[in-house]
């Protein structure tokens, strides 16, 4: 099944306690509001990610479609906070770990979403709340919203091949044990006799 990463959630340590105040006045795309969140946001345009900054030197970089973009936004980040901190050193050799990645599929059909939630125990549809389901996998450890139209959004992986495997199970879940298409006009008509 074909997918679409479109966001990797990682996480990182600076190794240096951040003075998120200092940060925010000196660098003009830091926001800090300690009353509403403890940490400092740091938004980059190159790459497009957005970087949570916590005083401990706890990074949360969030917006990437790939890992290039993970390791370039935390040491941009790194630099950003050396210009303005210089016990804090510049990331060269980036580590971080993924811990949440988010991709879109398609099962290029449409979906019963009442009749599958009839059918899974896993899966929640309250139309009133939320025009999707939502399905809850145990082995990979994984939530996909189901949309009528036969799109899927898949998040809680934290690595590729677990959503790729991920992806297959709900497949079978959804279309059947084989993972063929279900047809939806044969079901009715052998209901019907």
């Amino acid at each position: 099944m074909k997918y679409t990463i479109v966001n990797l959630v990682a996480s990182s340590n600076l190794n240096a306690t951040l003075d998120l105040y200092n940060l925010a006045v000196s660098i003009p795309n830091v926001e800090y509001e300690p009353e509403q969140f403890p940490g400092a946001i740091l938004k980059l345009k190159e790459p497009k990610v957005s970087m949570l900054l916590f005083k401990n030197g706890k990074v949360i970089c969030s917006g990437a479609s790939n890992e290039k973009q993970i390791a370039l936004g935390i040491r941009k980040a790194s630099k950003l906070i050396h210009d303005v901190q210089r016990g804090v050193k510049v990331q060269k050799h980036v580590k971080y770990t993924v811990v949440n990645l988010v991709a879109t599929a398609n099962l290029n059909q449409t979906l019963d979403l009442f009749q599958i939630a009839m059918k899974l125990d896993n899966v929640e549809y309250e139309p009133e709340q939320f025009p999707g389901a939502i399905l809850r996998i145990a082995e990979p450890k994984l939530t996909l919203l189901l949309f009528k139209n036969g799109k899927m959004i898949c998040a809680g992986a934290k690595k590729e091949a677990l959503l790729k495997k991920g992806l297959k199970v709900a497949s079978q879940l959804i279309l059947g044990k084989r993972g063929k298409k279900a047809d939806g006009a044969s079901k009715a008509k052998k209901a019907k006799q």
